[in-house]
């Protein structure tokens, strides 16, 4: 009887995974915006994560350089023509700052959010404040100057600038689920004050959080690649899409594709994920269809 029952919460969570995983699917896929912009991210991803099969010329940058074929313009063989390729080393960037920053800014914000008016809330929103204050940019350009040029350093520098925007938005969201009736419901109850905000509030939070972590991935490029053109991130010989444009510029007008390529792949990286970003917005939003 024990091993019937437990097969019958197994399909019946089955069948509640199954109903929701639909229902989400008809949301996002009534804009043909966001199946785009999965498409995009996805070939994106994909370019990253093969690319010693995308660019299979590794002993070109090892114990020799065929100067015949350097800087050679765009053809069938080379699409993109002969240069570097940069693109897993930009999301390697997103790999590293994302998991860093959401955790800790959604954790700081749900506290600051359910204790409201207290000395917890008062350091957390005003430190923000401050962060939040200066423009991303200026403010990765401010700290990443103080250190030595490195890509680990450009890490860090794109991580101390981001974490606020995710406190805010966790802190508005815990700020208005606090007065909901479940979350008063569990107080009577007797519920602990960090189960209720990691298990009553947190949850209900997911839905703007993933959305912003999705369009921040081309942001998140955009910043570091903006850090290596000014020398400030990944150093050569290391290959980085903002590493490749400011090496391209000195090309220009020849040399063209070398600096406008990763440009393009740079603006192509945050439409893609801008529109599935509008996508899974789309997922959590309140409607019901």
């Amino acid at each position: 009887m024990q091993k019937l029952g437990t097969q019958r919460i197994r399909v019946s969570r089955y069948k509640l995974w199954r109903e929701s995983f639909e229902k989400w699917w008809f949301r996002f896929s009534k804009s043909p915006l966001s199946i785009v912009g999965s498409i995009i991210s996805a070939t994106c991803v994909m370019l990253a994560l093969l690319a010693p099969f995308v660019a299979p010329y590794p002993q070109h940058a090892g114990w020799y350089i065929k100067l015949d074929e350097a800087l050679q313009p765009p053809s069938l063989k080379h699409p993109f023509g002969t240069d570097q390729y940069g693109m897993r080393y930009s999301f390697l960037l997103v790999a590293i700052v994302l998991p860093l920053v959401v955790p800790t800014g959604v954790i700081l914000g749900v506290i600051a959010g359910y204790f409201r008016g207290s000395l917890i809330e008062y350091i957390v929103m005003r430190l923000s404040d401050i962060f939040v204050s200066v423009p991303p940019l200026v403010m990765a350009l401010a700290i990443a100057s103080v250190m030595k040029p490195s890509m680990i350093n450009s890490m860090i520098a794109v991580s101390l600038t981001w974490w606020p925007w995710y406190a805010r938005l966790a802190y508005s969201t815990a700020s208005s689920l606090k007065n909901e009736y479940y979350v008063i419901y569990s107080e009577i109850t007797g519920m602990s004050k960090l189960a209720i905000m990691f298990k009553e509030i947190l949850p209900n939070c997911l839905g703007p959080i993933l959305t912003k972590a999705t369009l921040d991935v081309g942001w998140v490029i955009l910043v570091g690649a903006a850090l290596s053109f000014v020398g400030l991130g990944a150093q050569p010989p290391t290959p980085d899409l903002g590493t490749m444009v400011a090496e391209g510029s000195h090309l220009l007008p020849a040399g063209w594709w070398v600096s406008i390529f990763p440009a393009l792949m740079i603006s192509v990286i945050i439409l893609g994920f801008n529109l599935l970003g509008d996508g899974i917005k789309d997922i959590f939003s309140e409607e019901r269809y």
